[in-house]
C-alpha cells in the first residue's frame, strides 16, 4: 500500500482556487456516465469522496448544478477564472464532497476503488476485474 503524507495541496489550473486535503479519501470512483464523459472530455471522470471537514479551500468559486437521474441535486464548484472543476456536492449531504483529485499536487491518491455507471461506459474500455463495478449510482 502507498504511503501518502497529508495534507496534500491542490489548485485549479490558474491557481486562483487552492486547497489542502487533510486526510485520505473515503473512496475513489471512476464514473462512466455520459455527464462525466462530457466533464472530463474522456471515457470517465475520477471522483474522490471525502469528508467536507477534511478539505480547506481558499479562493472564490462559482457554482453550477443539475438534477441527477435519481432526483438528487448534483452541485459543482469551479474556478470562475479558468473554469477548472474543484468538487461536486449534494446539498442534502453537506458532510461529504466529491473532490476532483486531478487538481491535487500529489495524484497518487487517484486509485479507483470502484467503477460506477458502467451501463454508459465506452465499449472499448475494459473494466478491471479486481474492483467492484456498478451499472448505476451505488451511493
Amino acid at each position: 500500500m502507498l504511503k501518502i503524507n497529508y495534507p496534500i495541496k491542490g489548485a485549479c489550473q490558474c491557481g486562483q482556487v487552492t486547497y489542502q486535503l487533510l486526510a485520505a479519501p473515503l473512496m475513489v470512483a471512476a464514473c462512466h456516465c455520459r455527464e462525466c464523459q462530457k466533464l472530463s472530455t474522456s471515457a470517465f471522470s475520477i471522483t474522490a469522496v471525502v469528508n467536507a471537514t477534511d478539505v480547506v479551500f481558499s479562493g472564490e468559486m462559482s457554482d453550477w448544478s443539475r438534477l441527477a437521474d435519481n432526483g438528487n441535486t448534483n452541485g459543482a464548484k469551479f474556478c470562475p477564472c479558468c473554469g477548472n472543476r474543484i468538487y461536486h456536492f449534494n446539498p442534502n449531504f453537506p458532510d461529504k464532497i466529491k473532490l476532483k483529485p486531478s487538481t491535487l499536487e500529489d495524484t497518487r491518491v487517484i486509485q479507483p476503488t470502484m467503477h460506477i455507471w458502467t451501463s454508459e461506459k465506452q465499449a472499448w474500455f475494459k473494466l478491471p476485474l479486481d474492483l467492484p463495478s456498478h451499472e448505476k449510482q451505488p451511493f
